[in-house]
């Protein structure tokens, strides 16, 4: 089977990867939707992680908010595994058109992708909600930053808010776009590290019209009858397998 994938990888030059959680947590990064994050979560804060991490938790009472997302989203120091490196090697190749992930991490880029379109933002940027400037994690990790955990905008003095787009928010409609775009015109698909459970990311899958859609899980998904090949394995070793 990995054979047949190096095939269809070598003979094409228009291939989209579509990504989540599970990409990320051979990183080390866990799923914080995993029935130990929703108890970690259920234990220490009295909320699920889908409340906590929602628009209107976030507004109500932010130093919760961020004491749980400072500990529980962001791993600065985590590395980009196998299949990080292995799509960046076939974007350095000119086989790779885009990466679209639900992840937030920028592992991607840390990997050596370009083109990656973050349908759920990213942890490494941040903005004041007042005047719009732009921080980093760091600034926002730094205490000297925070009220509490609460990090402050230094040109006015207004809250800052991570780049991430939380629950009750909408998806970003030009990152959308790119979305839908990229993997509309891929002749490859490969979907890995995803239960393709959660929407409306999971229904990007529809707009695919090639005859070559790669599902890579641990687990079975609902779309794997559809598939051309079906791989319930490492993402990771997968990816670091048949590129080399």
């Amino acid at each position: 089977m990995y054979d047949d994938l190096r095939r269809i990888i070598d003979e094409s030059d228009n291939i989209v990867f579509f990504g989540g959680a599970g990409v990320s947590t051979e990183s080390g990064i866990p799923d914080f939707r995993s029935e130990n994050g929703i108890y970690s979560a259920v234990t220490k804060y009295g909320n699920s992680p889908e409340e906590i991490i929602s628009y209107s938790f976030f507004k109500r009472n932010p130093e919760v908010f961020y004491d749980y997302y400072k500990n529980n989203l962001i791993y600065t120091d985590a590395k980009p595994n196998e299949a990080h490196l292995a799509l960046g090697r076939l974007e350095e190749r000119g086989k790779l058109i885009a990466v679209v992930t639900q992840n937030i991490d920028g592992l991607h880029q840390l990997g050596g992708c370009k083109n990656v379109i973050e349908v759920h933002g990213s942890v490494l940027r941040n903005y004041c909600m007042d005047c719009r400037a732009f921080y980093d994690v760091a600034y926002i990790m730094d205490p000297e930053n925070c009220r509490g955990q609460i990090p402050f905008c230094a040109k006015c003095g207004g809250m800052i808010k991570p780049d991430v787009v939380l629950y009750q928010e909408a998806l970003d409609q030009d990152v959308l776009s790119a979305a839908v775009s990229a993997i509309a015109k891929a002749d490859v698909l490969i979907v890995g590290g995803t239960s393709l459970v959660v929407y409306p990311a999971a229904g990007f899958l529809n707009y695919y019209r090639g005859d070559s859609l790669i599902l890579i899980n641990k687990s079975e998904t609902d779309y794997d009858s559809k598939a051309k090949m079906t791989i319930h394995d490492s993402i990771g070793m997968v990816m670091g397998s048949v590129v080399e």
